[in-house]
C-alpha cells in the first residue's frame, strides 16, 4: 500500500470513528435508534 493510499484510509478511518462519536454523545439519536430495532423484533 502506498503512501498517499495509507494516508487515505486512516484519514477515513478517522472520520468514520469522529462521525459515531458524534452521534452517541446526541441522547435523542439514541433514544430513536434503540426504538428503531427494538421495533425489528
Amino acid at each position: 500500500m502506498s503512501k498517499p493510499q495509507r494516508l487515505l484510509a486512516y484519514s477515513a478511518a478517522i472520520a468514520t470513528c469522529v462521525g459515531v462519536f458524534l452521534l452517541y454523545i446526541r441522547p435523542e439519536f439514541m433514544v430513536t435508534l434503540a426504538g428503531q430495532i427494538w421495533a425489528c423484533f
